[in-house]
């Protein structure tokens, strides 16, 4: 084959053909094609016919093939062996359409070399199983037509499920939901042939919180080239013994762009706000009642660490902007929410040693006319606190070691009443517009052979953070200096038993600095958190 290069190539590549395989050897072959030419003598007595062709023996023909993969690999070490894909033959997929596949095996048609042909097969394998609607996945590499030489052609054979519909049950937590909740799924796979995944989810929470929800996965769809989803659900969550009120909402969430990094989205949802104790405070009663949620998020995210459960080396980052108010509604919520979270973890080179560090920060406001006197929507706000852990909390402001949930930050008191029973220093967790947090985690092997065998490792952490209200004029009375002076913190140490579902974490937190609403404790804490 030519060289489309003019320059002159101090390394061409050779052109793959099996033909030229049957002829290539090196000296050190001669012994493999003497004992070929034995078991031809032997054909040639057994059949009593030399001049007409002769089957070869099962010997022969392992030996023949042997030779011609052996000259091939020796080919390929010393240096690349050109090839170009002639076609790409799927088979088995008697359901699933076909551009499904063919999407996925776009790389092979770009390939140059043998070795780019490897590599792609091995990528395309992994996609196609990542569908999720196989159970096996047969990629073979064959020559192409004989007067085409240098060609070859990909066969694609897969196997569809045999069980379509699964599911399962776990527990989880929620960085975004600050609680836990144990949850079941239903899933049924490829029910209109377009590798689309259906699924329906029922999850309940420890604090009282629900959420119904069905939806489907589209991987691609003919002229799109990102995946497709869309989610109907219902949630409910109480937040009555820390905010006074409780939330529902039934809404439509549809995934409209994603990619290796970025991911569009964008949510509908009737959103309604209620407290059936009727004892909130003054700026939880102003947000009661109706509002429709219409907001278009944005995140970028990259995540260079070796564990999310465990990192210890590498890095992360997180973006994520929200609008809010798309619709031309006047219940229609506006705001702009924009949190951003950055990761560090660096070895130590001792016992798995590694410090991890990070920061994070969030800021929501409201938009439209006279938005410098209007407050932020309550549940679009920043709190602190939960039973999680921050080195696995990726994506923004979420918790501190040591804090509740809803545990610090700007308070209210509620409502007074004429009963004996009411507690008369009941404060409402507002929230607020601005949040920051940072932390310091130092994790290292515990000095016998079945925690580490295990995973189970000790740290050592620290944390601070601060939220702050910006909105009603209040940025006036902000300043920094005030901010830094008044945040939390607190100190630890604790065992860590990492599983592939959760991270669960037994700590010893003692609170450096508290305020007198806040809810935090001195004392052992048992965490358990999900993957970010």
């Amino acid at each position: 084959m030519s060289n489309p290069d003019p320059k002159p190539d101090p390394e061409p590549q050779k052109t793959f053909n099996t033909n030229d395989i049957d002829e290539e050897g090196d000296e050190g072959e001669d012994e493999n094609e003497n004992d070929l030419k034995d078991d031809e003598d032997q054909d040639d007595d057994v059949f009593g016919e030399p001049n007409r062709p002769k089957p070869k023996t099962r010997e022969a023909q392992y030996r023949l093939d042997k030779l011609k993969m052996d000259s091939l690999l020796q080919r390929m070490q010393s240096g690349p062996v050109s090839v170009r894909v002639h076609d790409v033959i799927i088979k088995g997929n008697t359901k699933t359409k076909d551009y499904i596949i063919e999407a996925e095996t776009e790389e092979l048609k770009s390939v140059g070399s043998m070795q780019e042909l490897l590599k792609a097969s091995q990528l395309v394998n992994l996609r196609l199983q990542a569908l999720e609607v196989f159970d096996s996945v047969k990629i073979t590499l064959d020559s192409g037509p004989p007067e085409l030489p240098g060609t070859a052609n990909v066969i694609i054979e897969v196997v569809e499920t045999a069980s379509p519909l699964s599911g399962q049950i776990g527990a989880y937590t929620k960085a975004e939901a600050r609680s836990s909740t144990v949850e079941g799924s239903l899933k049924y796979k490829n029910l209109l042939g377009h590798g689309d995944l259906w699924d329906g989810s029922l999850a309940y929470g420890y604090d009282h919180s629900a959420e119904l929800s069905t939806g489907v996965y589209l991987p691609r769809l003919k002229g799109l080239v990102t995946p497709v989803t869309a989610r109907a659900y219902l949630m409910s969550q109480d937040w009555l013994k820390f905010s006074s009120y409780k939330e529902r909402s039934l809404g439509l969430s549809l995934g409209l762009f994603s990619s290796t990094y970025h991911d569009v989205a964008y949510n509908l949802a009737w959103r309604t706000l209620t407290d059936p104790s009727q004892m909130s405070s003054r700026s939880v009663r102003r947000q009661l009642g109706h509002n429709l949620l219409s907001s278009l998020k944005y995140t970028f995210k990259f995540d260079r660490r070796n564990s999310s459960m465990r990192p210890t080396r590498g890095y992360a980052f997180v973006s994520t902007t929200q609008v809010g108010g798309i619709a031309p509604d006047s219940r229609s919520l506006r705001f702009l929410r924009q949190e951003f979270d950055l990761r560090f973890a660096v070895p130590l080179g001792f016992y798995g040693a590694a410090l991890n560090f990070g920061i994070s920060g969030g800021v929501v406001f409201p938009w439209g006319n006279g938005f410098l006197n209007k407050p932020s929507s309550l549940p679009e706000r920043f709190f602190l606190g939960g039973n999680i852990s921050p080195v696995c909390a990726l994506g923004g402001p979420t918790a501190l070691w040591g804090f509740k949930t809803r545990g610090m930050g700007p308070t209210e008191p509620k409502r007074q009443v004429n009963d004996e029973n009411a507690d008369p220093s009941g404060v409402d967790f507002l929230g607020g517009d601005l949040a920051v947090t940072a932390l310091a985690d130092l994790s290292f092997d515990i000095p016998f052979r079945w925690f580490r065998e295990k995973g189970i490792h000790a740290h050592v952490f620290a944390c601070a953070g601060n939220v702050a209200k910006l909105t009603e004029n209040e940025y006036r009375n902000f300043s920094v200096q005030k901010f830094v002076e008044s945040q939390r913190s607190s100190v630890g140490v604790g065992l860590v038993v990492p599983t592939s579902l959760f991270r669960m974490e037994l700590n010893y937190c003692y609170i450096l600095k508290k305020f007198d609403h806040d809810r935090a404790k001195t004392g052992v804490w048992l965490t358990f958190t999900g993957a970010s």
